[in-house]
């Protein structure tokens, strides 16, 4: 007589982060698969996933130019796209990861497996296109670099890059986790996300901390990807006072909280999620 296997939700935490390696070819299959999703019967393929970043980028240069936004003395494009290039991952993983349930309900809500694999997947799918961002921001540098009118130099800071990216993925899942399970319950969600990544460019992308005065930049900094930010900045352009410790403690604190808090929160909401999708 066959055996069979019989595989419940109601696991052991053990169990359950073991499942997660066990079932973490699903965890591939779901990333190649949103992947490809999102670039499907496109004319320019993952460009797209360029195209807005430079847009906005080019946007804000103008915007700059006319209304003479300090840059502290960097060329226009590179201080808005190495801002834009943490930002644009945080936000669309923001999205993508809140409403990754939500959108994978027919498989949420028929087998088991750890739900934590969807969200994680979309953050996954966003950081391919963060690397792509990140290739044309060092065409860009070596623009500026050979250029006789500027002569740009990277800083050696630029090897504590990956430190920064390590943060701002991690606030990313954080943040996400937290919006995965909170839309789930509540779908109001799909309409304060939108809201909040539109405030938060404006607070984030195109302000100068440093030239804020220093009450308001302590408050200021407490804008979770506020230091990571700056860290972008400090680590490709080499910017002087770029880094302010407390703006820098601040995401630390932030990115450790919401993974934490995040995976306490989504693994407690999480066998309510079949019954409630």
């Amino acid at each position: 007589m066959a055996q069979r296997l019989i595989i419940e939700a109601g696991r052991t935490e053990r169990q359950y982060w073991r499942d997660l390696w066990r079932y973490r070819e699903l965890f591939y299959f779901l990333s190649w698969r949103d992947f490809l999703i999102r670039y499907r019967q496109t004319a320019v393929g993952v460009l797209w996933s360029l195209l807005k970043p430079v847009v906005m980028m080019l946007v804000l240069t103008m915007v700059g130019n006319f209304s003479n936004l300090p840059t502290a003395g960097a060329p226009g494009p590179l201080f808005f796209f190495a801002a834009m290039l943490p930002w644009q991952f945080f936000s669309t993983a923001l999205s993508e990861s809140g409403n990754s349930l939500v959108n994978n309900a027919n498989l949420v809500s028929k087998t088991y497996f750890p739900r934590l694999v969807v969200p994680a997947s979309s953050v996954i799918v966003c950081f391919a296109d963060f690397l792509i961002s990140a290739a044309f921001l060092a065409v860009l540098m070596a623009y500026y670099h050979f250029n006789p009118h500027y002569h740009f130099v990277p800083p050696a800071a630029i090897f504590l890059l990956p430190l920064f990216v390590v943060l701002v993925v991690a606030l990313s899942l954080g943040a996400g986790l937290w919006i995965a399970a909170l839309m789930v319950e509540y779908r109001d969600f799909r309409f304060i996300v939108p809201f909040v990544i539109q405030f938060g460019f404006i607070a984030s992308v195109m302000l100068m901390p440093s030239k804020l005065p220093e009450k308001w930049r302590l408050l200021y900094s407490l804008n979770p990807v506020v230091g990571v930010i700056d860290g972008f900045r400090w680590c490709l352009l080499g910017l002087d006072n770029a880094i302010y410790l407390p703006g820098l403690l601040a995401s630390v604190v932030w990115s450790v909280v919401l993974i934490v808090s995040g995976l306490w929160y989504f693994r407690r909401m999480e066998r309510t999620f079949a019954d409630t999708i």
